[in-house]
């Protein structure tokens, strides 16, 4: 009898590293002996290709451009270890609501039980947070996530963009929709970033799963189209990958945040501001020791 796999959705707005952290959660996990499915919910499209050595895979509204019936198996193909890399695709610019290629895939899989065909242990959709509307709602809203996690610097636009999946999160848990897992806190590399991010935790009521460093190693890998896991085994950015893969894996509890209003969130954050001013100040009447 196949097993029901866990489902677990990763959100982050673009370019905060939510791809690669993904990519590397996946990695760790089919490293340590799962079976593993990456499920990239970017129109981009690009949320596999470090699996992949680099390499594009058509996705599955590609695949349905071109025929009018498609074997979703013809939308998976292997990566790293054997994981199983599926990208939903998206509409050309300017045309279509790109979140559809998340309901199509998404069904078109569950109608053909790939998922059980495959006997999984972890699906990880990749998902685009700047907006969490239509389409890219749907690992939340209908619940396939079993739980949620936000990809999240400290910086003000990716944790508004948090805040706004916490929200979401919050509308849709009352209907089935899917509850939060945590915040994995990336590139914290300094103890500010660290208290940022881990106030907006406490004033959301959430926690955080990981603090994972920015590193050259990530950046290195990636320009060899891999993985760190992969690139780099030996090195402490895989450990921690490794360590956050871990975290995932044992998850059992998520829970509804309490997100902060547009004000308070405005407050909040002009409120840390000015608490930079005031570091910045201090600095510079801190006096200097001459040699």
């Amino acid at each position: 009898m196949s097993r029901k796999p866990k489902q677990i959705a990763i959100y982050g707005k673009g370019g905060i590293g939510k791809s690669t952290t993904t990519s590397n959660i996946s990695a760790a996990l089919v490293e340590a002996g799962y079976k593993v499915m990456q499920f990239g919910c970017d129109p981009k499209a690009d949320s596999t290709t470090t699996l992949r050595g680099g390499e594009y895979i058509p996705s599955v509204l590609e695949l349905l451009a071109e025929k009018r019936r498609v074997d979703a198996h013809e939308a998976v193909f292997k990566g790293f270890g054997g994981i199983y890399c599926v990208e939903a695709g998206g509409p050309q610019p300017g045309v279509g609501c790109a979140g559809r290629g998340i309901i199509t895939a998404v069904e078109l899989l569950k109608q053909q039980r790939v998922f059980e065909d495959l006997d999984l242990d972890f699906v990880i959709y990749d998902v685009l947070g700047d907006v969490v509307c239509g389409g890219f709602a749907v690992p939340v809203r209908e619940g396939i996530a079993e739980h949620v996690f936000t990809v999240s610097s400290a910086d003000f636009m990716a944790i508004y963009a948090a805040n706004n999946l916490f929200r979401g999160i919050e509308k849709f848990s009352s209907s089935g929709g899917a509850l939060l897992g945590g915040i994995i806190a990336n590139s914290i590399n300094t103890d500010f970033q660290r208290d940022v991010i881990e106030d907006f935790a406490a004033r959301t009521s959430t926690l955080i799963v990981q603090f994972v460093p920015r590193s050259l190693t990530v950046t290195q890998a990636e320009l060899s189209g891999r993985t760190t896991i992969e690139a780099a085994p030996k090195s402490e950015q895989a450990d921690v990958y490794r360590a956050l893969a871990r975290h995932i894996a044992a998850h059992e509890t998520s829970k509804v945040p309490t997100p902060l209003s547009q004000s308070e969130l405005r407050d909040w954050s002009a409120r840390w501001a000015e608490h930079i001013v005031r570091l910045e100040k201090a600095e510079h009447e801190r006096p200097r020791v001459v040699a």
